[in-house]
């Protein structure tokens, strides 16, 4: 049973973005900060990279790890309510994700990962940004 009512919950899920959230600016501070240079959510480009490093040939999907299912804490939370809903939603985007990896990768694109979790430990998402781009 859902604590909201339908009409809550439905205002909450509206207010979840897709786009410039929190984990997705702590990367691109830190990609600035090291002096690369980036466009953003490329519309020619499958998936919609958040990140494009067109010098690096480099697109990052910054993915949240409950939406993307990502083998964590967070990513292994199974909703209580409309179960089935959210299984087939979470898969379907489990799917895209390496349909439009494999897409991307043999156009010529490098691509890289990074998950909510692994961003909020600074420490750990600095060490992977320094080995992906300056190793």
């Amino acid at each position: 049973m859902d604590i909201h009512s339908k009409k809550q919950r439905s205002y909450n899920m509206s207010r979840i973005q897709s786009r410039d959230t929190k984990p997705e600016i702590i990367v691109r501070k830190l990609l600035h900060r090291y002096g690369l240079r980036f466009r953003l959510h490329r519309k020619d480009l499958h998936g919609k990279p958040d990140i494009t490093l067109k010098k690096y040939n480099t697109v990052i999907f910054v993915n949240g790890c409950f939406w993307h299912m990502h083998d964590c804490k967070y990513g292994n939370v199974k909703p209580k309510t409309n179960t089935e809903f959210w299984k087939q939603k979470r898969g379907k985007n489990s799917e895209r994700d390496k349909l439009n990896n494999n897409i991307l990768k043999s156009s010529g694109w490098r691509v890289l990962t990074y998950w909510e979790c692994e961003i909020n430990d600074l420490d750990l998402i600095n060490q992977k940004l320094k080995k992906d781009f300056f190793s």
